[in-house]
């Protein structure tokens, strides 16, 4: 694997025979907030809000870690975010692969804390059920993200090279979004995402007062003298695979292009906002948007001119893994499946097209539309990620692919990616919950409490080795040893 940082001068390893290299190895993550609701189990009104059904859901997590914002074994955050918003932010990584496994990590704690939230509520026979929606917008409109990180070089260059990026948020919602029913006057009508219509602003620094595409805020959790981070939070929260590989790998693809020279200027759009709400709304992709030269050009346009660059900075200079080559594919098919309206060619595969499938098919067979209540529901069940939600069903009938299998998923709830700094931390966060040490953990900091040693600064996302990590699990050790925690 290369070592060097992203962006950093081309020293990677060469292919040999091809001239080629790997992407720039690259941080990545993702932030997911949860909506949740507390349905009513007799037909009657909801037993309780938002608000209470999020405590309840965090209330084992309070009574253990007295907190309600932990660090969990696999290195990643675990907290309940403003407006009842349960989150989960995986841990660093700096291989598709393991983003996707700690994607679907999330959801499998965020199903055992609704499991347990909904025993406990049975036990005290109050008639609900809580459920956790991987989704954007709440019953009353109000709207919450899927935030994603990449880090990036500190350069003065970077911020045009954001600015670079707007036409490529505006538009990937035909390939990754997540597809959505928005209701209307003349009814309900199916469009590519839940979250283009929130958003407000190109570039800002700004997140709930006026929602950016890309938010400006300089926190890299690094060393900020080396790094700055790109916090994209247009994007939809996905179920399918597919859609979050594609999300996320285009845009490693993109920022690789842009750090070795590549020019996307000339693609700016006039209206950033009107285009992402005409690209939403368009299931065609043929949306004509204002281009700041006069001209128009459509969002499959626009995606097949990026995809070609990307093309061309791969031949030239990349060598790529399976998955990285994967993304490619997928975007030339998801392209085609909206250019010609064959959504057999991705309806396994992005979210959009597995839910019109779904949707559609359902309305049909029921002779309804998509304004039906039970339509509305079914959309809902799609994105819980509980045991009332569709995905198995869907995974077992085939019409929704996984990238990453399931046991895989299952053991990234509890274990780091091992290349990264989250090793380190996911390491001591495990050590210290199994001695029952307090150990005070933030994305760079691991402090024991007893303050037997001086706070550990990781300031290298990179290095999934620290001799000053491997003093504190000594020290840990040490201590249970001499001072056997109470209830041993």
């Amino acid at each position: 694997m290369s070592v060097t940082e992203p962006g950093g001068p081309d020293t990677e390893a060469r292919a040999p025979g091809t001239g080629r290299r790997p992407p720039a190895r690259r941080i990545l993550g993702l932030e997911t907030e949860y909506g949740i609701t507390c349905a009513s189990t007799t037909g009657g009104p909801p037993p309780m809000d938002a608000d209470s059904a999020a405590h309840e859901l965090f209330d084992p997590v309070v009574q253990r870690f007295r907190a309600s914002n932990v660090f969990t074994r696999s290195g990643a955050r675990l907290y309940l975010d403003v407006g009842s918003h349960p989150e989960y932010a995986t841990a660093e990584c700096d291989r598709l692969a393991d983003l996707l496994a700690q994607d679907r990590a999330g959801e499998l704690v965020m199903a055992d804390l609704a499991a347990r939230a909904n025993a406990r509520l049975a036990d005290r026979d109050v008639p609900g059920r809580i459920h956790l929606l991987k989704n954007n917008l709440d019953a009353r409109g109000q709207g919450f993200g899927c935030h994603e990180n990449y880090l990036v070089r500190r350069r003065a260059e970077f911020w045009n090279d954001a600015r670079a990026l707007v036409p490529h948020l505006v538009t990937r919602q035909v390939l990754v979004g997540a597809g959505h029913i928005l209701p209307g006057p003349r009814g309900a009508r199916y469009v590519f995402s839940q979250r283009a219509d929130q958003m407000e602003d190109a570039v800002s620094s700004a997140t709930t007062r006026a929602r950016p595409l890309i938010n400006t805020r300089d926190e890299p959790h690094a060393d900020a003298e080396r790094y700055m981070r790109l916090h994209v939070i247009v994007g939809d929260s996905n179920i399918a695979q597919g859609s979050t590989l594609l999300k996320v790998g285009a845009m490693d693809l993109l920022l690789d292009l842009l750090e070795h020279g590549g020019d996307l200027s000339d693609l700016q759009l006039a209206q950033p906002m009107r285009a992402i709400r005409d690209t939403c709304h368009d299931l065609g992709g043929a949306a004509p948007l204002e281009r700041d030269n006069g001209r128009t050009i459509t969002p499959t346009e626009l995606q097949g001119e990026l995809l070609a660059r990307v093309l061309d900075h791969c031949r030239a200079e990349l060598d790529l893994d399976p998955l990285h080559a994967g993304v490619l594919e997928l975007w030339d098919r998801g392209l085609e499946a909206v250019r010609t309206g064959d959504h057999s060619l991705v309806e396994a595969e992005l979210d959009w097209a597995v839910k019109h499938r779904l949707l559609t098919r359902y309305a049909e067979r029921s002779g309804t539309g998509l304004d039906d209540p039970r339509v509305r529901r079914l959309a809902l069940a799609y994105h819980d990620v509980g045991p009332d939600g569709l995905r198995p069903a869907l995974e077992d009938a085939g019409l929704l692919k996984r990238v990453v299998d399931e046991a895989t998923c299952r053991r990234a709830v509890d274990t780091a990616p091992s290349t990264t700094r989250a090793h380190l931390r996911g390491t001591a966060v495990s050590r210290a919950q199994d001695l029952r040490r307090d150990l005070s953990v933030d994305w760079v900091t691991l402090r024991l409490d007893d303050g037997s040693l001086p706070p550990v600064s990781l300031r290298d996302p990179f290095s999934a080795q620290d001799p000053r990590v491997d003093a504190l699990l000594a020290a840990m050790d040490a201590q249970a040893v001499s001072q056997p925690p109470p209830c041993a």
